[in-house]
């Protein structure tokens, strides 16, 4: 069992930064590919970007390309997600999930979840 609690999500404005977390419990972490999705209001879930195991290989969603980054610390058992250049279509509550080993890009191929955090940007 892995529990997930992200935290960094807020109020900002256009062109902001923010860089959310990821914290998990247990010993899988290490072993473990992370994602974030979104989901903004009256939308479906989205996939944001993800990484592997080691932190060798990342993807990420060509909203996003150029201007989130996807890191990990391992030794801290937490993952991060850095964003820059928000923009109000950025809006969406941020969950951060995980999967054994290798990355993956779908909503399905993910086995535990966060409680999602909350990211709102004005114009």
């Amino acid at each position: 069992q892995v529990q997930l609690v992200e935290s960094g999500g807020g109020l900002v404005q256009a062109g902001d930064s923010l860089r959310l977390s990821c914290a998990a419990s247990g010993r899988t972490f290490s072993s473990s590919a992370m994602g974030w999705f979104r989901q903004a209001p009256g939308k479906e879930r989205e996939f944001v970007a993800a990484i592997n195991w080691s932190g060798a290989n990342t993807n990420y969603a060509d909203s996003v390309k150029g201007r989130f980054t996807i890191s990990r610390d391992n030794a801290k058992n937490t993952g991060y997600l850095q964003m820059n250049s928000l923009k109000p279509e950025d809006t969406a509550v941020y969950f951060c999930a995980v999967r054994p080993y290798i990355q993956a890009v779908e909503i399905a191929k993910y086995s535990y979840w966060g409680q999602g955090t909350q990211v709102t940007v004005s114009s």
